[in-house]
């Protein structure tokens, strides 16, 4: 099993864009993100900083319901 990389937020709203989910809506530095399928995710947006890996992990598992080779895949 491969490790999730480092990466930016603006990579994470890439790849949640090629899956279908939307922007909504933000409050303060996090971003709210929705499939027709009905399936949210919250994205931190802080520009300077990567995404933290647990927290990817998480969102990919979870809230995307995919597994990491899929969404490496689509970086």
């Amino acid at each position: 099993m491969t490790k999730v990389p480092l990466i930016k937020a603006r990579e994470v709203i890439k790849v949640l864009e090629k899956l279908g989910f939307e922007f909504k809506r933000q409050r303060g530095s996090h971003m709210f993100f929705e499939h027709s399928d009905g399936r949210t995710t919250v994205i931190p947006n802080h520009p300077a900083d990567v995404v933290d890996r647990h927290l990817l992990n998480k969102i990919i598992k979870k809230d995307l319901g995919i597994s990491r080779e899929e969404f490496l895949k689509h970086l």
